[in-house]
């Protein structure tokens, strides 16, 4: 399996995908969403840009099984080799009109990544990486931000809309940071997030309540681009486990400031 060859194909499948939710977003019917539980939107766009992804995939590596958000084909074990597609990320900006969601994929071994493309399909930027081979936005290679003073960090988040249990604590979280940091932004879709902080756009990103399908492209491209990407805990468990921190050099600080209220 020849990582710099695959990742050109995969490229093209996440364009294919991108331009068909485009097309499809300019006779989008409201009345057409489903809801898959309180707060948890779908389309039948997405479920038709998930068919057609792992259509596509299936062919390039026909070994490989799948973990996808609308469960079009699902893997019995986690641990073998698997595509991890969402296939449109940022449902609830896409049927509102918000110009702010994007195509997931990436290969990965179990917990182990190998490949990841994050294509925001409204600014048609792509982001890429192989395991080893570094990170890049189109076809300029891409770094995390060089900032080390908490204070001077922008950073990203993203809302829980389910499984509300640790609310007091992300409320914590987010006054905290709020009095510490030059601001958080909230922009719909966890792999944009990802691939800004990998870009140096963000400083850092954290949620809770992710799925691996929502951060597995964008943490490969932050570790290529020079990142850390930890569990709430400092671990290695995020992406299974739910809870993610990634960023650059305040990563340290965002992980000890999380830990301080989720800890206690």
């Amino acid at each position: 399996m020849n990582l710099n060859e695959l990742i050109i194909e995969v490229k093209k499948v996440a364009k294919e995908a991108g331009l068909f939710i485009k097309n499809e977003s300019l006779k989008f019917n409201t009345d057409l969403v489903e809801y898959k539980d309180v707060n948890n939107v779908v389309s039948y766009v997405d479920k038709e840009t998930e068919r057609l992804i792992v259509d596509r995939l299936s062919a390039i590596l026909p070994e490989a099984g799948f973990i996808t958000e609308e469960g079009t084909v699902e893997t019995e074990d986690i641990n073998m080799l698997n595509w991890i597609i969402d296939p449109l990320d940022g449902t609830a900006n896409f049927i509102h009109g918000l110009p702010n969601y994007s195509v997931s994929l990436a290969l990965a071994r179990g917990k182990d990544v190998l490949l990841g493309v994050v294509y925001n399909v409204c600014t048609e930027d792509m982001f890429w990486a192989t395991k080893g081979g570094g990170a890049f936005r189109n076809d300029t290679k891409i770094s995390v931000s060089k900032v080390e003073t908490f204070g001077q960090s922008l950073l990203a988040t993203g809302f829980p809309y389910y499984k509300f249990e640790n609310m007091d604590k992300y409320i914590l979280v987010l006054e905290s940071l709020m009095q510490k940091t030059h601001g958080l932004r909230r922009l719909g879709s966890a792999a944009i997030d990802l691939a800004y902080v990998a870009c140096g756009y963000f400083d850092a990103f954290f949620e809770y309540n992710l799925n691996s399908y929502d951060m597995a492209a964008g943490v490969l491209l932050i570790k290529e681009a020079g990142g850390t990407v930890t569990d709430f805990q400092g671990g290695d468990d995020y992406l299974f486990g739910g809870m993610v921190i990634a960023g650059g050099k305040v990563h340290a600080e965002l992980l000890a400031e999380i830990k301080r209220f989720w800890n206690s």
